[in-house]
């Protein structure tokens, strides 16, 4: 995969914020290709900008976020029937079921909002609505042994989009936070039964 071999170059000569932010990348994108997800030329182009310092972890998110939204609204609207008289779809006809017309997200999307391991539903509690840093964590979820909490429970909530950094870009910043995404602010409050 020609994409890889782009990361692996940024991990062997790269400065080492670039060759840290390439190996996240290449993490995120191995793991799509393990889900046999197909990965976007739009998604190479802004991991390349991360990595090379034109935007930060955020606006990436952002852009991503932005491309495949209007990308799934685009797919689900013909653009030859867009200016026929289209028939009214909010009353079915005697049997039939309305279509849904334009979709939010794809279901695949909508599955990955769940999660049923424990221990990031624990960390999603734990954080709250909260800015924490990995001691206050661990006080949260009542451990003690770092590594533990940061293998465990930290990075594979980190990986699975439901908590972020306060400083994407300082990985090992002094007063460094961590936070719910929106993803991890839609888990927890689901979790609160809001």
């Amino acid at each position: 995969m020609n994409e890889n071999m782009d990361f692996e170059a940024y991990i062997r000569q790269g400065e080492p914020d670039k060759k840290e932010k390439a190996s996240i990348w290449q993490t995120a994108i191995g793991l799509q290709a393990v889900d046999g997800l197909k990965t976007s030329d739009y998604l190479m182009q802004t991991a390349r900008k991360h990595i090379e310092g034109d935007i930060d972890i955020d606006q990436a998110r952002e852009l991503i976020k932005s491309y495949y939204l209007s990308k799934t609204v685009r797919e689900h609207i013909n653009p030859t029937d867009e200016w026929k008289e289209q028939p009214n779809l909010d009353t079915p006809a005697s049997n039939e079921q309305a279509p849904y017309k334009y979709p939010t997200s794809t279901p695949q999307v909508q599955d990955k909002l769940h999660t049923d391991d424990p221990n990031i539903l624990r960390i999603v509690q734990a954080v709250g609505a909260q800015e924490l840093s990995v001691k206050e964590i661990m006080d949260g979820i009542g451990l003690k042994d770092r590594k533990n909490v940061l293998n465990l429970y930290l990075n594979p909530a980190i990986t699975g989009g439901y908590i972020r950094l306060l400083y994407p870009d300082k990985p090992r910043h002094p007063r460094q936070k961590y936070l719910l995404t929106d993803k991890g602010l839609t888990l927890y409050k689901k979790l609160l039964g809001e």
